[in-house]
């Protein structure tokens, strides 16, 4: 068990190396075409660090959780993230995006990084910071 708990809180700190590198990436205008993948690319490293951050999370606290889709209905159940209709659609993003390059959906893909889905990643990471305090 006390494995476990080290590994969730290993993750942790990966993720919150990642959401800052995405951070980073939102806060700069007008993308390359190549910082724009990169801005792509960071955001689909960084949910996916994210779902398995809690994957671990839940798995250490019990729970069987073996898909993002699993994992994500049952953080939601337990309060770890709220706009859970907003995850899905990161989750959808994501994997479209990692399958098809496309510029124009990449472009539109920005606002939704950076309104969206940068800030229910940085809520995600609160929450997981506050629980590894308390464990």
């Amino acid at each position: 068990m006390e494995n476990q708990d080290v590994r969730w809180k290993q993750r942790l700190e990966n993720l919150k190396n990642a959401l800052a590198r995405l951070e980073s990436a939102c806060a700069k205008q007008g993308y390359s075409e190549l910082e724009l993948a990169g801005l792509v690319q960071t955001h689909q490293f960084t949910f996916e660090q994210c779902w398995k951050t809690l994957k671990a999370l839940l798995t250490y606290e019990g729970y069987e959780v073996n898909s993002p889709r699993e994992t994500i209905r049952k953080a939601f159940e337990l309060s770890l993230i709220e706009d859970v209709e907003c995850w899905f659609n990161a989750l959808e993003s994501r994997n479209i995006l990692s399958h098809v390059y496309d510029e124009s959906m990449a472009i539109q893909a920005i606002s939704c990084i950076k309104n969206d889905f940068a800030p229910i990643l940085r809520e995600c990471v609160a929450v997981l910071e506050e629980r590894a305090g308390n464990t």
